[in-house]
C-alpha cells in the first residue's frame, strides 16, 4: 500500500474518520508507540538508554508508549517531563504510570547500547514559535545532541516545526537524526527546507487509519509499498529472463565508476552484464570487473548499435567527450536505458532529444547535473522535477536526501533511505547499476527507479548501523556489500 503525503487538515480527517468508526484513542496511541519502539530497534537493535522528553498531549503519550515497549525489551528509561504530572492529559498521565510499573532491565544490560532520544513534546497541531517550558526542553535536547552526541528521534514531527509549512522555531527547533512519523508522512517534513531538521524519515504505519480520497499527489516510498511490485521469481528461472545489460561507463582515470555500475547490475539480479569498454583501456578494465561480467571492447559508439542488449546503462564515469560521441546512439536506441552522470551533461542543450526518445528513459541526475539540464530558476527539487518530466517523456530520479522519482501524469515519489555517509563518490554509479539491473528483470522504470534508491539507501544503513561502518568511513562497496540484506527485508512481507 502506498504511503501519501497528508496535510495536518487531511491527517485531523483520517483520524476522525477512524473515530467515527469506533477507533479509541488509546488504541491508536499504542498502535504509535509499539511502531515507534519496532522502528527504532530496526536501527538500535542492541538495548542501551533511551531518554524521554514527553509534553502534556498525546505525542507526550505516544512516546511514553515507545518508552514502555522498549524498556520490557531490556532499554533503560529516563523520563523528563516537560509540565507537571498532574497538568499532563489523563492517557499521558496513565501510561506515565504504566512505564513506572514495568520492571527495570538487569544490570548487566544498562548502557550496554547507544543512548538515544524520543522527542515526545509537541505534536501536530502545534506552531512553530515556542513557548515556555517547552523552549527550555528544546534547548536542552539540543544540547544533548550537540555536547554529548544523543541520537534525537522526533515523535511525528520535531519540536519547533510546522507540519505544514515546514517553518521552524527561528532559535530552538529541535534538530532531529531521525523523524518517526505516525500515521503518513506530513507535508511539512518533505520540503528541501526541513531536510536537516527532520533527518532521516521514518512512516508509522497506523492500520486503523485511512487515506482521505484527495490525498495522491505525493508519495513516500515505503517498504510496504515496494514490497508488491518486487517480482519473485519462478523456481524454473534462467539467466535470459532477467536481461542482458549493457554498461557503457568509465575512461581513462575513472574506471572505478564502470566497475561499481557492473556490480551494481549483477547484484541487483541481471541474467547477464556486458560492461562495453574503449579498446586501448579493455586490459585494464578486464583485470579489475567483476569476473561475472563480460567486458567487451569497442572502436566506437556505432558498434554499440549492433549489439543485443535488453537494457543499457549509459554514463558513469564516461568524461564528456566520450560521451558526446554517443549522442546519436542515446536518440536512436530503441531499448530502454538508464542515463547517468557525464551523459546527462552531453545531453545539456540537447533536451530536445528526450521528447522523441524511441525507448523508455530513466535519468538519475544529481543537483547539479540537474540544474544543467533543466533551468528551473528558484523552482524547489519537487517543482524542477515535477515541471522537467510534464515536458519530457522520462522517468526522472532525481538524487539527493530525499531523491525524487517521478514520471509524467504521476504523483512524485520521496525515498527516505539513507544517511549522509553516502555523500561520497560512486554512489551514484552504483544506483544506475541497480536500476539497469531491475529493469532488465522486467520491473518498469519508474519502480526500477524507487526499489534502487530504497534498497541502496537501506544497504548503506545497514553498513552504519549493523556491520560497524560509519559516516564517515561509508564506502559504495559496503552499499554493495549488503544490497542483499535490504532486497530480503523489501521481500519479507514480515518485517
Amino acid at each position: 500500500m502506498e504511503s501519501p503525503v497528508l496535510s495536518s487538515a487531511q491527517m485531523r480527517e483520517a483520524e476522525e474518520s477512524a473515530f467515527a468508526h469506533g477507533v479509541e484513542v488509546e488504541a491508536l496511541m499504542e498502535q504509535a508507540g509499539a511502531g515507534i519502539a519496532r522502528c527504532l530497534v530496526q536501527f538500535f537493535p542492541k538495548p542501551g538508554r533511551c531518554i524521554t522528553f514527553a509534553g502534556k498531549g498525546n505525542n507526550g503519550g505516544d512516546a511514553l508508549v515507545a518508552a514502555r515497549h522498549l524498556k520490557e525489551s531490556g532499554w533503560v528509561i529516563d523520563v523528563r517531563l516537560a509540565f507537571p504530572e498532574e497538568e499532563c492529559a489523563e492517557l499521558t498521565r496513565k501510561h506515565l504510570r504504566t512505564l513506572r510499573e514495568v520492571p527495570e532491565a538487569d544490570t548487566p544490560l544498562r548502557f550496554r547500547g547507544p543512548t538515544v532520544l524520543l522527542d515526545g513534546l509537541l505534536g501536530l497541531g502545534a506552531k512553530e514559535l515556542l513557548r515556555e517550558p517547552i523552549r527550555t526542553s528544546a534547548k536542552e535536547i539540543n544540547r544533548l545532541r550537540r555536547e554529548e552526541g544523543v541520537v534525537i528521534i522526533a515523535v511525528d514531527i520535531p519540536t519547533g516545526l510546522n507540519g505544514d509549512s515546514g517553518e521552524t522555531d527561528p532559535e530552538d527547533s529541535i534538530t532531529a537524526d531521525f523523524t518517526f512519523t505516525i500515521g503518513y508522512a506530513k507535508h511539512g517534513l518533505i520540503l528541501d527546507s526541513s531536510i536537516d531538521k527532520v533527518g532521516r524519515l521514518v512512516v508509522v504505519a497506523l492500520p486503523d487509519l485511512v487515506v482521505p480520497d484527495n490525498a495522491a499527489n505525493e508519495l513516500i516510498a515505503t517498504r510496504e509499498a515496494l514490497h508488491s511490485v518486487l517480482p519473485r521469481r519462478k523456481f524454473s528461472s534462467f539467466k535470459n529472463q532477467f536481461g542482458r545489460i549493457g554498461i557503457v561507463a568509465g575512461s581513462e582515470g575513472m574506471i572505478g565508476a564502470a566497475v561499481m555500475a557492473t556490480e551494481g547490475a549483477l547484484r541487483a539480479g541481471a541474467g547477464l552484464v556486458e560492461l562495453f569498454v574503449p579498446k586501448d583501456l579493455y586490459s585494464l578494465m578486464a583485470s579489475v570487473a567483476p569476473a561475472e561480467a563480460m567486458v567487451r571492447p569497442i572502436r566506437s559508439a556505432k558498434e554499440l548499435s549492433e549489439k543485443k542488449i535488453d537494457v543499457w546503462a549509459v554514463g558513469p564515469g564516461l568524461g564528456i567527450e566520450r560521451a558526446s560521441e554517443l549522442i546519436k546512439f542515446v536518440d536512436q536506441t530503441t531499448q530502454p536505458m538508464v542515463i547517468d552522470a557525464d551523459m546527462i551533461n552531453a545531453l545539456s542543450g540537447k533536451t530536445d532529444l528526450l521528447k522523441r526518445s524511441p525507448g523508455p528513459r530513466l535519468l538519475t541526475p544529481h543537483p547539479g547535473e540537474m540544474r544543467r539540464l533543466f533551468d528551473s530558476g528558484k523552482m524547489s527539487r519537487a517543482g524542477t522535477a515535477r515541471h522537467f518530466c510534464e515536458q519530457y517523456p522520462v522517468t526522472l530520479l532525481l538524487k539527493g536526501s530525499r531523491t525524487i522519482v517521478t514520471e509524467r501524469a504521476r504523483p512524485l515519489s520521496y525515498n527516505c533511505t539513507g544517511n549522509p555517509g553516502m555523500a561520497t563518490g560512486g554512489m551514484g554509479d552504483v544506483l544506475t547499476g541497480v536500476c539497469a539491473g531491475l529493469m532488465g528483470g522486467g520491473v518498469a522504470p519508474f519502480d526500477a527507479a524507487r526499489i534502487g534508491a530504497w534498497s541502496c539507501g537501506r544497504a548503506a544503513e545497514i553498513a552504519v548501523f549493523s556491520r560497524g561502518q560509519s559516516e564517515e568511513s561509508l564506502l559504495p562497496r559496503d552499499v554493495l556489500a549488503n544490497l542483499g540484506e535490504a532486497f530480503n527485508e523489501l521481500r519479507d512481507s514480515a518485517v
